[in-house]
Formats: C-alpha cells, sequence, structure tokens
C-alpha cells in the first residue's frame, strides 16, 4: 500500500517528459484539466497520470461529533459498540485520472474515454488508547465518457458533459461494510474564473438484504455541486450535496477547500465540512469537521 502512494505521488510530481510542460504557479482551466483544448488533443495525452479531485493530507482534521457507533437500518450492518475514538486524526486523499481512449466516436462526435480512482483516509494516529487504528478508507473507481460543449452564452461558457459509473466502498466485512454503485451525469460550466461543475447521479438498486445502507442518496445525496475560483495564490472549492427530496429525506452537506501555494504545487490547505457523509461509515452520520495540512495541484 505505501509503494503505490509513493508511486502515485511521484507521478503527480513528476509527470513524463513526453507530455506538454505546464506551468505550476497557473490555475487550469476546465478544458485543460480535461484535456480538451487543442493543444492537448494534438499532443495524444492519452494513458498519463493526471490529478483529478484535491490530494491533500490533513495533518490535523477536527470533528465536532466523531461517530463512536456507526449505525444502518440494516439489522447486519448495525454495531452496538461504544468506540473510543478521538475527535482529531488524521485525513488524506489521493486521487488521479488516466484518459483511455480519445475520439472513441471520430473526430465529429470526439467523445474521451477516461479512468478514474480516488482514495480517502481517516487515520486515528493520535489515538494511542486503539494503536492508531485506520478509522475508515473509501475507495472509488469510475469509469465514463467526456464530451466537449463549445459553447458562450455572455460570460457563460459552456465546456463539457458526460456521463459514466462509479463504485464507492470501504473494502470491510459487515457490519462495518459501506458501498454503492451509481450511473454519474457530468456538466461542466466556466463564468469567467469561476468553473462549475454540476453531477447529478443515480443509485444502481440492491437487493434489501445486501444493501449496507439503505437509503444512502438520502443523506449523501442525488447529486453534487462543485464551484472552484482560483486567483493569485489562492483557491476556493465548494462542494455541496442534496437529497434533493422533502422531509424527513432531506439532508445535505459542504465542504470547503482553501489552498494557498507556498511554492509550485505545494500548497497549505484548510478544509471545513458540515451535514452528512463525510464518509461511508459517517454517511447517515451529521457533524461539522475542520481540518489543516497540505495539498498538491
Amino acid at each position: 500500500m505505501r509503494f503505490t502512494y509513493i508511486t502515485i505521488l511521484f507521478l503527480l510530481l513528476f509527470p513524463s517528459h513526453k507530455t506538454i510542460a505546464q506551468d505550476p504557479t497557473k490555475y487550469l482551466s476546465l478544458e485543460e484539466k480535461w484535456q480538451l483544448d487543442s493543444l492537448s488533443k494534438n499532443s495524444d495525452p492519452q494513458l498519463r497520470v493526471v490529478p483529478y479531485r484535491p490530494i491533500y493530507i490533513l495533518l490535523s482534521n477536527y470533528t465536532s461529533d466523531v461517530n463512536k457507533s456507526p449505525t444502518s437500518s440494516n439489522p447486519n450492518n448495525e454495531l452496538p459498540l461504544d468506540i473510543p475514538y478521538n475527535p482529531v486524526e488524521l485525513s488524506f486523499q489521493l486521487s488521479f485520472k488516466i484518459k483511455v481512449l480519445q475520439n472513441i466516436l471520430g473526430h465529429g462526435l470526439g467523445g474521451d474515454l477516461w479512468g478514474a480512482y480516488t482514495q480517502s483516509s481517516r487515520w486515528q494516529i493520535y489515538n494511542n488508547e486503539l494503536s492508531r487504528p485506520f478509522r475508515e478508507t473509501d475507495y472509488q473507481p469510475e469509469l465514463f465518457i467526456l464530451f466537449a460543449t463549445p459553447y458562450r452564452l455572455g460570460n457563460f461558457k459552456g465546456v463539457f458533459a458526460g456521463m459514466g459509473v462509479a463504485h464507492e466502498s470501504n473494502g470491510r466485512a459487515d457490519p462495518l461494510s459501506r458501498s454503492w454503485n451509481r450511473l454519474v451525469f457530468q456538466l461542466g460550466w466556466e463564468v469567467n474564473d469561476l468553473q462549475i461543475v454540476f453531477n447529478p447521479w443515480i443509485r444502481f438498486p440492491e437487493d434489501s438484504e445486501k444493501d449496507n445502507n439503505p437509503g444512502i442518496e438520502n443523506y449523501m445525496g442525488r447529486g453534487e455541486l462543485i464551484l472552484t475560483y482560483a486567483k493569485g495564490k489562492n483557491e476556493f472549492q465548494l462542494a455541496a450535496r442534496h437529497s434533493f427530496r422533502g422531509g424527513d429525506n432531506s439532508h445535505a452537506s459542504a465542504r470547503l477547500d482553501y489552498s494557498y501555494r507556498v511554492y509550485k504545487n505545494l500548497k497549505l490547505h484548510a478544509q471545513i465540512f458540515s451535514g452528512y457523509g463525510e464518509s461511508l461509515i459517517d454517511y447517515n452520520h451529521n457533524q461539522t469537521t475542520f481540518g489543516l495540512g497540505l495539498s498538491l495541484y
């Protein structure tokens, strides 16, 4: 596992010499991030590891309400224990994507096939009483096709649209197993320096006896809106999810990330999260977290 982390970080910090050199002090547009601009298309940068979601390590991540007794409405996934977790832990996320195929429908229609992988961990490194265990690690592989949508309405610029499938699980056995599979749609726009990405999704149904987390979409949402703004050495990203339901099924969350570039791709990083589903084991748990650390890209 350590070798995997080191390999990914090496590829992100030292990309192949065959790829286009990019200024590490310049924030990329959505076109550049998804290699939809003509320079990236002509350079044929397929099968290259590039960043996907934020890559960070929060050396201190505090929660207002640590989840000591994870619950689920499936009796097979109940845990009637009171685990002495610390409210402060170390949290980190690795995330990358790879363009597998380019223009799969021809140069007229386009369409790029992407694979992506995100892994986030919550490590009770300061909890000597429990021998410093990993409280939760979530794994999310994805496969999707993306199309350029070049249109403009004033300052409102269309960038891409696409769809794909995503699997997310924590790789654990019952009663702590959590997972779900989704059909995810992707839409991207830019308004001056503001990048807007909207990802609605549909959960694939599961047999009630095998569903580790019934109703997870009522807590972790049926869609996500991501707003990213960068200027100078500063970058802000707001990611908001909602269940798109009313009454008892109305739940939401919001995560705000702020980074300040200190050297090339290395940044100081702060993160605030509030709501449901900070991780899969916490999918129906409401909390507010605050973390400080470092990030790349």
